[in-house]
């Protein structure tokens, strides 16, 4: 296993806080959701952190290496890009599936605009290991996965998230991300102890660290990445830094940004502060553990019954269908409804000409019973488009100027490009509603 450079202390770079991640003294290093990040057009305060000597490193969101299906080659190729466009000394995803359905189960392919658990089964973690590889192999810099938070678990695992992590490891060479805050929130959510998952997996292993906040509402924890980090994630990394001492640790903050500029770098000193006092503890460093011999491939039949097990769970969050037995369906509603609420405020984000267009109030309630309705097939720009023509097609929009500039929204962006692959009679309907300027 590589040995991956010390990469300190940092934060999550994010356009909204482009500038003050760049006044922020005592930042080592950024990381950069990878699928927002152009190759060919850097944004310039990136370019200037680099300029000066920060590590920056592209964070993928969408590979899903935990699907049914082998990784997507366009989407490998796309985040090889960015890491060389950054000189990234590594790149991360997740342990998690995105989409699920397609071919392999005669069903639609659906999107979750968000990251699921896969199973701790060795069928997953056959199928996830080879997609490792298949990445592995594509990728010009080492890979580091991410332990994912959880709404709800699976029925009939077969081993602890400790146990999966070490194993995957030990298959593929792999290096670790963890993220401590998705350890609390397994503890809140599904009764898993972090200081025994910790006590499991490789921390040898790990890459570097992420460290964020969210809240607790009616017994369940929303890692939500838009509050202060809580004390008992505190605890959680210090216990890992009191193992191990992380190559890099690094604050996430995805939404709600503090009007105070200086209310980020008080927590990324919290954050440093917190791994200094552990690593006192640490006597030396821990040898890093060696791949196995590689699998042979994983047969298609495994491949096949994961895909199942995933398409049936999906289409209960995103279309209703019934909950697949064993699951706990007060969680899966929470999880449904966290998955629309999400893709609400990622179209917000995407197309924030909507929200403006709608008003806030009036956007969101009509985009959750949209959502209701259609779940999502092609990504959030495609999910935005689908949103407008949904409202034009069935006259949602009632006054006129509103109506009006949401035509105008719509038309501009969808052009033959944009209609490419879909239903024609529907885009053509589309098209003549909205040439009536309404």
């Amino acid at each position: 296993m590589q040995q991956l450079p010390h990469l300190g202390t940092g934060i999550g770079w994010r356009p909204e806080i482009a500038g003050v991640v760049e006044a922020m003294p005592g930042i080592d290093w950024v990381e950069a959701v990878a699928e927002n990040v152009c190759p060919g057009h850097l944004p310039d305060s990136l370019l200037r952190l680099r300029e000066r000597g920060v590590t920056v490193v592209p964070h993928g969101v969408s590979l899903g290496l935990g699907g049914a299906e082998r990784p997507d080659e366009h989407r490998l190729s796309e985040l090889a890009a960015r890491a060389e466009a950054l000189g990234a000394p590594l790149v991360t995803e997740h342990i998690a599936f995105v989409r699920a359905g397609g071919e392999r189960t005669a069903s639609p392919l659906l999107e979750a605009g968000h990251l699921l658990p896969v199973p701790r089964t060795r069928d997953a973690l056959d199928v996830l290991c080879e997609n490792i590889r298949i990445a592995q192999d594509a990728l010009p810099v080492p890979l580091a996965v991410e332990n994912i938070a959880a709404l709800f678990g699976w029925p009939g695992e077969e081993m602890s998230e400790g146990q999966f992590l070490y194993e995957m490891v030990e298959r593929t060479g792999v290096r670790l991300l963890i993220d401590v805050a998705n350890l609390h929130t397994n503890h809140v959510n599904r009764g898993e102890d972090p200081s025994k998952a910790l006590d499991e997996l490789p921390v040898e292993a790990i890459a570097y660290v992420h460290v964020a906040g969210g809240f607790e509402r009616d017994g369940v924890w929303h890692d939500s990445h838009a509050h202060p980090v809580p004390r008992p994630v505190l605890d959680i990394l210090a216990d890992l830094a009191s193992r191990v001492t992380p190559p890099g640790v690094l604050l996430e903050r995805d939404d709600n940004f503090p009007e105070e500029a200086g209310e980020l770098g008080r927590e990324v000193e919290t954050v440093r502060a917190t791994v200094a006092a552990g690593a006192a503890a640490v006597t030396g460093p821990a040898p890093l553990p060696r791949a196995s011999v590689p699998d042979g491939p994983v047969d298609e039949s495994v491949r096949g019954r994961v895909a199942l097990a995933q398409a049936a769970l999906l289409s209960s969050l995103v279309a209703g269908t019934p909950a697949p037995e064993g699951f706990d369906r007060a969680r899966l509603v929470v999880q449904s409804r966290a998955l629309a609420g999400k893709r609400a405020d990622v179209v917000a984000k995407v197309a924030p000409e909507l929200p403006q267009i709608l008003g806030a109030p009036a956007y969101r309630t009509a985009f959750l019973a949209y959502a209701a309705r259609r779940p999502m097939t092609g990504g959030y720009r495609r999910d935005a488009l689908d949103f407008a023509e949904d409202l034009l097609l069935e006259q949602r929009v009632q006054e006129p100027g509103a109506r009006r500039e949401l035509t105008d929204w719509w038309l501009e962006r969808s052009g033959p490009a944009s209609l490419a692959g879909r239903p024609v009679a529907r885009a053509l309907r589309a098209a003549r509603f909205a040439l009536r300027r309404g």
